[in-house]
């Protein structure tokens, strides 16, 4: 290792990792922690680090499971652990994708199964304090009858901590921003147990370094999180939800550029492909039958007289682009059918599986909007001319709203490198449009060389000289983000 010290650390120079995963430490660990509840159940273990989502190799499973009760078990955990150069994982609701939640090194997982509170409601400030395994569908159960609501809303089983830890967004986050813009405060665990409080309550803060936000989107590499300030929002007034389905993707993508550059700020706007109102279908996870073309997802809020304009404005764009049908409802079992539809989207692209162990395989690419029709087409090309005469199911859907698009693939395990290298091309179709490759499912295992691509090598030496800084040992959710080893 160099001895010189340096803004950077490159991967040649990262100090030797010293895990020591043998049964007797990991023994040593659980007898240390008596009043902790823990598992070491292969199945339970199994169920941590292999999810639909997100699967594991045969040999990256925790060897133990930690069910903490408190800020003050957590820290113990990390604390025991960096003693004796144990690795750890977290786990939430098991929604992530990328591998992120593999335990590549064996070690233990702490489970946030008990940590689902809302702690406290401030109205008058528009916050709630949250334990981390509370999930976003719950907490608007108990926010509704207050007249408010958490807008950010990934994946149905998604909990605050992992949406935190993964930098979450979602359908909403063209008119309410991601995960970023509703945290106030984290109470932290560091890699050796210490316990941090980013900041207070209120609304701007300028003291110090931003550790909230270096802590969002760092996939359990730096720290996990025990408590979360969240910023919640007033209900919207007047909600109305429209679908309209067009002859080709480009159509649906005409319509919505054209509401982005009109300047309306509808509440979301989102854009399936047919293949996906076919896996809707074929799943029976939304409550009624869609029709299988392009299909254009949108939701409006606000006064009467806004609420028409926007309906009026986007059935005159919908007519000019040819659509095939439309559909503008406030009567909420039909939202729900609608919206519902567009939700159970990521499951019902899983469900298209035809062996269990079939492979599902997205990206998430994220363009400036202005290169958004250009990401679709593009894309479309490059998956028509890869997956020619090929036993695999392939969709598209985007977050229309702020050019964040998925392209996903469903094929056997056997095609898992063709299908990968099919979608790196569209990932890397996306840095050619100065965007991303990854707007809001995180780097994880599979996207660390992109990352590289991405920022440069100089900005991956710099993530990896923070990741050493805050957590020496490498314990924390090692791999994932960044290389620690070359070859692993």
């Amino acid at each position: 290792m160099s001895t010189h010290l340096t803004s950077t650390l490159p991967l040649s120079e990262v100090p030797p990792l010293t895990y020591n995963h043998t049964p007797s430490n990991v023994s040593s660990l659980i007898q240390h922690l008596p009043t902790i509840p823990s598992t070491s159940s292969p199945s339970i273990c199994a169920s941590k680090s292999h999810t639909a989502h997100s699967p594991a190799g045969p040999t990256q499973l925790p060897l133990a499971v930690f069910y903490p009760q408190s800020t003050a078990d957590v820290s113990s955990i990390l604390e025991a652990c960096h003693a004796r150069n144990i690795a750890v994982t977290s786990f939430g609701g098991g929604t992530s994708l990328g591998g992120a939640l593999a335990a590549t090194r064996g070690g233990v997982c702490v489970d946030f199964r008990d940590l689902g509170r809302v702690l406290e409601v401030h109205e008058q400030d528009q916050d709630v304090r949250v334990q981390p395994n509370v999930g976003w569908v719950e907490l608007n159960e108990f926010l509704e009858p207050r007249g408010f609501w958490f807008p950010v809303d990934p994946a149905k089983g998604a909990r605050v901590g992992g949406m935190i830890a993964m930098g979450c967004s979602g359908t909403n986050a063209y008119r309410y921003g991601t995960i970023k813009s509703h945290i106030l405060s984290l109470t932290l665990v560091l890699a050796d147990g210490t316990i941090v409080k980013t900041r207070n309550r209120p609304r701007k803060s300028s003291a110090g370094y931003d550790l909230t936000n270096l802590v969002v989107g760092s996939e359990g590499t730096l720290a996990l999180v025990t408590e979360a300030i969240l910023k919640i929002t007033p209900l919207p007034s007047n909600l109305h939800v429209g679908i309209a389905t067009f002859e080709t993707m480009q159509k649906g993508v005409d319509v919505a550029v054209g509401v982005l550059r009109s300047g309306l700020l509808v509440e979301a706007l989102e854009l399936a492909d047919a293949h996906c109102m076919r896996a809707i279908n074929h799943s029976k996870l939304a409550s009624g039958h869609f029709e299988a073309q392009p299909t254009l997802f949108v939701k409006f809020a606000g006064s009467v007289q806004n609420v028409r304009e926007q309906i009026d404005f986007v059935t005159q764009l919908c007519n000019e682009h040819g659509a095939l049908g439309m559909e503008f409802t406030n009567e909420k079992g039909r939202m729900d059918v609608i919206w519902g539809a567009r939700k159970c989207l990521g499951n019902a692209l899983v469900s298209m599986k035809k062996k269990d162990d079939d492979l599902f395989l997205s990206t998430d690419a994220a363009v400036p909007v202005s290169k958004l029709a250009q990401l679709v087409s593009e894309s479309e090309e490059i998956v028509k001319e890869g997956a020619a005469g090929r036993d695999w199911f392939c969709a598209s859907v985007g977050h229309v709203g702020d050019g964040n698009v998925h392209t996903a693939i469903v094929c056997p395990q056997a095609a898992k490198a063709e299908a990968e290298n099919l979608l790196a091309k569209i990932q890397r179709l996306a840095l050619v449009l100065e965007g991303t490759i990854t707007g809001e499912h995180g780097i994880g295992l599979k996207l660390r060389d992109l990352l590289n691509e991405e920022v440069g090598t100089g900005g991956v030496d710099a993530m990896r000289r923070i990741k050493f800084a805050l957590d020496p040992r490498g314990i924390l959710n090692p791999d994932k983000v960044v290389r620690l080893e070359a070859d692993f």
